[in-house]
């Protein structure tokens, strides 16, 4: 009895000591952030840059099946610290190279799990690890974002009318709510990226990266509100057509679970990027560090560029001898326009196949004859088709219009970030680069990572783009330009579809179906071809209005879409933003700035130092505040030691072409 009494002491004291307070702490290689994860009868992490609290501590767990709740009373087994500093390839992408320099923390704990921390220069993540044999069901996940002051936020909220019963049915379309997180609106849900602004001029902006096999996190006002709480969409187990000309699905019905998935893998990334100067966000690779690699091995066939689109303008040509619209003649006309403007692509929108069912073809429509035309003018075709026509026979449909020689696909009305849409996504990205097509996925949540997985898919909406141009004349467009290079670009690409030709004065402006026209002027559209990112990017306005404005349709023409070098020259978030950006031995360069005018200076100390360079600007006219069309086309001779000042109109922009 003795020696039973002295074993029961000596487990009771083990238990007791693998459960006190155990804190670690994890810093970034330049010593500025510091993350610290306190172990006790929950696992809190809290992060602090120089002297400031990022975020107050919070907690983390992941609830499986049998009320396995990883997290609660958690055991430490052992912990392990590494410094990583290696880099790796982007050729689709913003730069040439990413320097991928971090410190990593992996908690392993009893139960079969472990969490990994990273911590870089400019932020910090974790994610959850399972080791189980056989497949879990994960039930929930409590991601907490505690603050300790009631600090302003800009906040994308989900507002989609489609289905008020289900708030995860959502285009991800969403102007940005300036509020204090207190003010967090009722009754509805945000989801990422947003951002945080603290009163000493520092800037966070928090997301998720490696979206795979896994819904989406929404978030949602904590009960104290200060801070937030997670939400995420159960799996769908009851479907209906819906949504827009029934188009997409809407769910009737959902699970008690997130997702039903293997035991061993890793689970998407929490991330928050911090900045002290704005103009950091808004060239920031977190994302891109934190994804998995490309699984395609040979990607020499993906080739990156620029789209004539036809839905935007309502296929709306004229001054020729034939009827516009969806037909043989009319996309001829875009190819003939593509190929000697150089533009890569022509995108068939909707209405040239029986929309649920792509492999019936408008009557009107000659596809063979189009692909055979745009072929022999260096012009590849990009066919559009709802999700739910792709999904039904995806295998089928590609293997069909790769034959055809079809280039790729746009993917619209996903809608959806629930564990079931994500997976369909992997497969379709899967199944499209199996038959070398490129895909731009439209309607679609926000990039998490998987445009690196899969390089094939070289864009992604989730961005209330220009198409809104067409219905929402109170959207304050030149202030959400200036907004999302700090926000929603940092986690990949944009579908935003610039290249207007009619542009407006705030007070002139008016939405239009057939001859639409942008908020802001001439410039700013023009500098959007090098702000925004978009390997593959869209050229909205019709053939007929760009070579009426041969000059701008010349200049757009010349800006690449991917390139090996950015710099983030200034900006403040929604006031105005400057990018440089470089490919091969030229220079681009776009400036745009809100309603507001300003008065900027440009700096051009990032040329090579002892050279002579041509710069093409084009700058605001002096009239640009009352006709937005108005502009100044100049080019003169720069160096690295030329500053040069320039006046942006009311929604202006600057743009420049430097070699």
């Amino acid at each position: 009895m003795k020696n039973i009494f002295i074993l029961f002491c000596f487990t009771l004291a083990n238990f007791s000591f693998s459960q006190k307070k155990q804190d670690f702490n994890i810093i970034s290689p330049n010593g500025k952030i510091d993350v610290k994860i306190a172990v006790n009868d929950k696992i809190l992490w809290s992060i602090s840059h120089e002297k400031d609290l990022i975020l107050a501590p919070s907690e983390m767990t992941m609830t499986l099946d049998g009320n396995v709740i990883l997290g609660k009373n958690p055991v430490v087994l052992n912990s392990k610290k590494e410094s990583v500093n290696t880099s790796f390839e982007t050729p689709l992408y913003k730069k040439k190279t990413v320097k991928n320099q971090y410190n990593k923390l992996t908690i392993n704990f009893k139960n079969d799990f472990a969490i990994e921390f990273r911590v870089f220069d400019d932020g910090a993540a974790y994610r959850f690890i399972t080791k189980k044999k056989k497949e879990i069901t994960v039930k929930s996940e409590e991601v907490v974002l505690n603050f300790d002051q009631d600090y302003n936020t800009l906040m994308p909220y989900v507002r989609d009318l489609r289905n008020p019963k289900d708030q995860f049915i959502s285009s991800f379309e969403s102007h940005y709510e300036n509020k204090k997180i207190s003010e967090f609106s009722k009754d509805t849900l945000a989801f990422l990226p947003f951002l945080i602004d603290y009163k000493n001029h520092k800037k966070a902006v928090f997301l998720e990266a490696d979206l795979e096999d896994y819904p989406g996190l929404f978030i949602t006002n904590n009960k104290n509100k200060t801070g937030f709480e997670s939400r995420f969409s159960k799996y769908p187990t009851q479907e209906t057509n819906g949504g827009f000309n029934f188009l997409n699905k809407l769910i009737t019905e959902r699970a008690d679970y997130l997702v039903k998935t293997k035991g061993t893998r890793t689970f998407p990334w929490r991330a928050i990027v911090i900045a002290q100067n704005d103009a950091d966000l808004a060239n920031n690779d977190i994302v891109q560090k934190l994804a998995e690699p490309s699984r395609i091995k040979d990607i020499s066939w993906i080739k990156p560029g620029k789209v004539a689109w036809d839905w935007w303008n309502d296929w709306n040509i004229y001054n020729v001898d034939f009827k516009a619209g969806i037909n043989t003649q009319t996309y001829k006309y875009y190819i003939d326009f593509a190929s000697k403007n150089k533009v890569e692509y022509v995108v068939l929108d909707e209405g040239w196949s029986v929309e649920t069912d792509i492999m019936k073809h408008n009557p009107n429509v000659d596809l063979e004859e189009l692909i055979a035309y745009a072929k022999e003018r260096n012009v590849g075709i990009i066919l559009w088709a709802s999700w739910m026509a792709i999904h039904n026979k995806t295998e089928a449909v590609f293997d069909n219009y790769a034959k055809l020689g079809v280039k790729g696909f746009k993917v619209d009305f996903i809608d959806r970030d629930d564990a079931k849409m994500v997976n369909s996504v992997y497969d379709i990205a899967q199944k499209a680069a199996n038959h070398k097509l490129i895909i731009d996925f439209h309607g679609m949540y926000k990039p998490t990572g998987i445009q690196r997985t899969y390089p094939n898919i070289l864009n992604f909406e989730g961005v209330k783009g220009l198409e809104n141009n067409k219905w929402t004349p109170n959207d304050d467009v030149p202030l959400y330009d200036c907004t999302i290079p700090f926000i929603r670009m940092i986690a990949g690409p944009m579908d935003y579809t610039p290249g207007a030709m009619r542009n407006a004065t705030k007070s002139e402006f008016k939405p239009s179906h057939s001859t639409p026209m942008s908020q802001g002027t001439r410039c700013h559209q023009l500098a959007l071809y090098t702000i925004f990112e978009a390997p593959l990017q869209m050229m909205a306005d019709s053939p007929t209005a760009f070579m009426k404005e041969q000059e701008s349709t010349d200049f757009i023409a010349k800006i690449p879409t991917t390139f090996d070098e950015t710099l983030a020259l200034d900006g403040e978030v929604g006031k105005y933003v400057s990018i440089a950006r470089k490919k091969e031995n030229i220079w681009y360069l776009g400036t745009i700035t809100n309603w507001d005018p300003k008065d900027i200076t440009i700096d051009f100390s990032f040329l090579e130092k002892g050279k002579k360079f041509q710069a093409e600007i084009f700058s605001d006219g002096l009239n640009a505040d009352k006709a937005a069309t108005d502009y100044k086309k100049e080019i003169i001779t720069v160096d690295s030691t030329t500053k040069l000042k320039y006046h942006l109109a009311s929604g202006g922009g600057l743009a420049m072409i430097i070699k």
